[in-house]
């Protein structure tokens, strides 16, 4: 049985738009509903971040908005915990609020270029997907709404060092 079964079948209420107006932690954990997406909402929610990003961007030095994603961090514990304890499944595959603070971390590291920014992309869906250890470790020891947010912490911070190494080249 795949991991998307196992959490279909667990699942105690089926999330849809519906869902997502009930509570504003859910509209924030499924990422403005792009966790809905049938098909890699993981994605979908990493892409969420880049519009977040180039608005925040115009208004401030990225440093600034690196120290912005600590509250969103915390933030999203909570917003994890409330959503995944809701649908009674922790790490449901449509909450996506973890991609979207880690890929506004990455993006804080990537050159402002088209190609800086699809590789911040690249290397951080890679990360997140593969789950190199000890990113593996922490999704699968670390539950609940810091699990979550955890291990794409970690899978932003495998991104970052890659990212500092070819933006020179960039």
């Amino acid at each position: 049985m795949s991991a998307a079964t196992k959490q279909s079948t667990s699942l105690k209420i089926a999330p849809d738009w519906a869902f997502l107006r009930q509570n504003p932690a859910h509209m924030l954990a499924f990422g403005f509903g792009a966790g809905l997406a049938k098909k890699a909402p993981g994605t979908w929610g990493t892409l969420v971040a880049l519009p977040i990003f180039a608005l925040l961007q115009i208004m401030l030095p990225n440093p600034v908005i690196f120290s912005f994603c600590i509250p969103l961090f915390a933030l999203g514990i909570w917003v994890c915990e409330v959503t995944g304890r809701t649908l009674g499944v922790s790490d449901y595959g449509g909450i996506v609020f973890d991609e979207i603070v880690a890929m506004l971390m990455v993006l804080c590291f990537a050159p402002a270029t088209p190609l800086g920014w699809l590789l911040a992309f690249v290397l951080f869906r890679f990360f997140d997907i593969v789950k190199p250890w000890p990113i593996r470790w922490f999704d699968q020891q670390v539950k609940g709404g810091l699990g979550v947010m955890l291990d794409d912490l970690i899978a932003a911070v495998f991104a970052i060092v890659p990212l500092l190494l070819f933006s020179a080249f960039l």
